[in-house]
């Protein structure tokens, strides 16, 4: 019998772990998928290397069910001393866990080469199905600013975002976000985290700061008189920009007002909205400025931003001059998010909301139905908290703000609606996303927050994108610490679009580093516009052409858009090569596109 080792302090960083759990990884997006059984050891890696955000002493090794060691204590055991003698180590099994796993210790002062050594006798053994760290676990308690318990839109369980949920894993650390607005009035719960931005309003009846465009993006204000700005009515200063920036990345666990959503995130503040509103010309700048790229007169960026938030908008669909500053800041790495508008209309018509290349956000009311101002339809991508003031104050988005009804006066807080409020809210989940992964791209950014969002907890007629967001299930499936130990996931973001009562179109998908055949319960995620979705079939081809139907069509289903995930016995195919995604509009009067789509063997 083996003597049980002292108690020990020290705990060996996880990131010796990762170096080789890495080895091999494929290049495509891995998301969440089902725990199996049986899973290779080389797939395992993936879900484990990405997870490896806390410290650990020990591995978790799971045996294929025929092994020895799957039943027997003391063959686990042996095989802990011989792998741990192999590798030159002195490992101990410590227990069985309630799934059949092995608990084993690796010994004490191993360097990343030692742990290296190790995890590579467990994956070379072909009795092992998976091997993992042994993660630490911190409670998730709630932050302590005061106004927190006011924030549903972050974390009640109907229609909040689940933004606690994601905080273990990342905070929004390392990620500048732009936020292309009316600018920032200063504010005590913000500041901490702004840096450099630019006033980009060439026209000074617009600006209302005495000059054009400088390196100063302070807000002086947005108000306007009765008869002015084509409004009957006058309008106080908005703070708009200082609201959306605080939702995004207000200092949190400073006991004061609010919590930001990536709150270690930094905020750019960029001015292009004044008295009036602002133009395109500005805001195509400002895109351009923010992401990187080169505007005439203007200093290079030094906090390029790897996010832009645009709670912004206007009539008309977007047009070739905004659709090329967008495609060019994407080209660049930064996703950009934008508001789908306030008129209650179909987004199409409204321009940024319709360009490509964006994430389009609807709003959502406290009940989880859609906010009855804000835009949908096919365009849409995905819904986030907007408030519902008519229904009581306190149900609209508490954020910062400007208690100065002209010039700034001094800060507080307040509760404002629109698609301006949900817009933030995703780009603070992007915030988050690539904070826990840097590697991601804009578009698996998208793919991501869509593939793992929920359903509505209430309706929306017109479409309101995949789903509502979900930040905890998000970051845990860029991240790897959903908590799978199997399931590998190849996915395609690519856009293709579906012509109106015309031919197939396919979207393919190359499957690679697998063996044998594809499982029994292949997972098909799917995720399709389309306002009438009956008017679908939809097919998985396999790599050697054969058809598996996962939708029909039906004159009867007239609901929007097709957000799910289908079951497929793919038992007979071969698991590598080239998968297709088949959809095909058999009736008229609709158009829609393919998002992403995504396999999890």
């Amino acid at each position: 019998m083996r003597t049980q080792r002292p108690a020990r302090r020290k705990l060996i960083s996880v990131a010796a772990i990762s170096a080789t759990l890495l080895a091999g990884t494929a290049t495509s997006l891995a998301l969440a998928g089902p725990a199996t059984a049986e899973v290779p050891a080389e797939q395992t890696a993936k879900t484990a290397a990405a997870a490896v955000a806390a410290p650990a002493e020990r591995l978790i090794v799971g045996y294929k069910s025929g092994a020895t060691e799957a039943k027997s204590n003391s063959a686990a055991a042996a095989d802990a001393e011989a792998k741990g003698k192999e590798a030159g180590e002195n490992l101990d099994f410590e227990r069985r866990l309630g799934t059949g796993a092995a608990l084993v210790d690796l010994g004490e002062q191993l360097s990343k080469a030692d742990v290296s050594d190790v995890v590579a006798e467990y994956q070379a053994d072909p009795q092992v199905a998976y091997v993992v760290p042994d993660r630490l676990n911190k409670p998730l308690a709630d932050p302590n600013d005061t106004e927190y318990s006011k924030q549903w839109d972050l974390f009640e369980s109907t229609a909040g975002m689940r933004v606690p949920g994601a905080w273990d894993t990342a905070t929004g650390t390392g990620v500048t976000v732009a936020v292309i607005d009316t600018g920032y009035v200063t504010h005590s719960d913000l500041a901490a985290n702004i840096v450099g931005g630019y006033d980009f309003i060439a026209d000074t009846a617009v600006s209302v700061d005495g000059n054009g465009r400088d390196s100063n993006p302070a807000d002086p204000g947005d108000w306007y008189a009765a008869g002015e700005c084509g409004q009957a009515a006058g309008q106080s200063s908005s703070w708009h920009g200082t609201h959306v920036a605080g939702t995004i990345a207000a200092a949190t666990n400073n006991s004061k007002g609010v919590a930001g959503i990536a709150y270690n995130a930094k905020i750019s503040p960029v001015r292009v909205l004044g008295k009036c509103g602002g133009y395109d010309s500005d805001i195509i700048d400002a895109i351009t400025w923010a992401s990187g790229g080169t505007v005439s007169g203007v200093p290079a960026n030094t906090n390029v931003a790897k996010v832009i938030n645009m709670s912004l908008g206007g009539g008309g669909a977007c047009t070739s001059a905004t659709q090329t500053a967008i495609n060019n800041a994407v080209n660049r790495g930064t996703t950009v998010v934008v508001a789908a508008g306030n008129s209650n209309a179909n987004a199409a018509n409204y321009s940024p909301a319709s360009c490509n290349n964006v994430i389009s956000v609807a709003a959502l009311s406290r009940t989880g139905a859609k906010a009855s101002y804000s835009n949908f339809g096919s365009v849409v991508d995905i819904a986030a908290p907007g408030g519902q003031t008519s229904t009581g104050t306190a149900n609209g988005i508490l954020s910062t703000l400007n208690s100065g009804t002209q010039g700034p006066a001094s800060e507080s807080y307040a509760y404002y609606q629109g698609t301006s409020m949900a817009a933030p809210h995703i780009a603070g989940l992007a915030a988050l996303a690539k904070s826990a992964k840097s590697s991601l791209t804009p578009a698996q950014i998208e793919s991501a927050i869509k593939t793992n969002s929920r359903a509505l907890p209430g309706a929306c007629s017109g479409g309101c994108g995949a789903g509502l967001a979900d930040a905890a299930k998000t970051v845990q499936a860029v991240s790897g610490t959903d908590g799978s130990t199997g399931g590998t996931t190849f996915t395609s973001t690519t856009a293709v679009s579906i012509p109106d009562a015309g031919s197939a179109v396919e979207s393919s998908i190359a499957v690679t580093g697998r063996s044998g055949n594809a499982p029994s319960a292949l997972q098909v995620g799917v995720d399709i516009t389309h306002t009438y979705r009956g008017d679908l079939v939809i097919d998985l081809i396999a790599p050697d052409g054969t058809a598996y139907r996962l939708k029909s069509s039906s004159t009867s289903d007239s609901a929007d858009n097709v957000s799910t995930t289908y079951t497929v016995n793919a038992s007979s195919e071969t698991a590598n090569g080239t998968w297709k995604l088949r959809v095909q509009d058999v009736a008229s009067a609709d158009t829609g596109r393919i998002n992403s789509w995504k396999l999890t063997f």
